[in-house]
């Protein structure tokens, strides 16, 4: 079965490409963009494309790569020989299992996904490299290799936050979600909101994007802003003849707080309207 999409997750043909190359080849996909343009999304309906379990590893700056293979709770079992529980006798009941244990023990074929994984350490993909490529890693208190019965479909995001090692980058098939055109982004909201009106479709469109265009922004909205922010437009009754009137160099547009993320931005639009209106003086 190859990915083509699916109904609810509107895809490009670079994406499509490069979610059945990484298949063919058997290498993790990397997957790059800005936050909000749907990487983490993307697992999962590879999954439901393929019809197959998802496997989720969400990192955060703790997290260890022997936490994805498995840790040995030792405390546990010092406790449970002080109170002279049977259980001591069998070390296994101690291991508690990782993700990539879990993906590599599954009798099908599933999709695992390491999400932002440049949250963790800078040695952190390093330190998976074994693992990724041979598909095994040893387990010391079992004495005993785990070997994956079926590869995993591995998809790896990351928000650019820190550089990943080149040895992690070579063993990876890289891709950037690029920010969809204005077509694509129609096509997108109208999955969330297929019965939307064209013409408050094409005015909100046209705000988020005068707003995208702004330089110096820290956080740009993308399309996960821009779904809530037509959410509040249609709860809040807000007309296409609204937005058309709507100059962003005089007020804010309305339900701005889905936008933009940060007093910084808010600043920025600001200062925008001030030199506008010094432009006019």
């Amino acid at each position: 079965m190859k990915f083509e999409g699916t109904n609810d997750y509107i895809t490009t043909g670079d994406l499509t490409l490069a979610v059945n190359a990484s298949v063919s080849l058997e290498r993790p996909l990397l997957i790059k963009g800005e936050p909000g343009t749907g990487k983490t999304m993307l697992a999962f309906e590879v999954a439901k494309a393929l019809k197959k379990d998802i496997v989720t590893w969400h990192i955060k700056s703790s997290t260890t790569a022997q936490q994805g293979l498995y840790e040995y709770d030792a405390v546990a079992r010092l406790r449970d020989s002080q109170l002279g529980d049977d259980r001591v006798n069998d070390i296994s009941n101690y291991i508690n299992k990782g993700k990539l244990w879990e993906a590599f023990e599954s009798k099908k074929q599933v999709v695992l996904l390491i999400d932002e994984i440049d949250k963790a350490d800078i040695e952190f993909p390093n330190d998976l490299l074994l693992e990724l490529d041979k598909m095994e890693f040893y387990c010391y208190e079992l004495q005993k290799t785990i070997t994956a019965k079926k590869r995993p479909i591995i998809i790896i995001t990351s928000n650019n936050e820190k550089e990943l090692p080149d040895a992690f980058l070579r063993r990876c098939f890289f891709h950037y979600i690029s920010f969809p055109d204005r077509e694509t982004l129609k096509d997108i909201v109208h999955v969330h909101y297929p019965d939307l009106e064209e013409k408050l479709m094409n005015k909100a469109l046209s705000v988020f994007y005068e707003i995208r265009e702004i330089d110096g922004l820290k956080k740009r909205p993308s399309t996960s802003e821009l779904i809530d922010w037509i959410k509040l437009l249609v709860v809040g009754k807000i007309t296409a003849t609204e937005l058309d009137d709507l100059d962003i160099t005089e007020e804010d547009p309305p339900y701005t707080g889905a936008l933009l993320k940060s007093e910084q931005d808010y600043e920025i639009l600001s200062r925008l309207r001030g030199r506008f209106k010094r432009k006019l003086n």
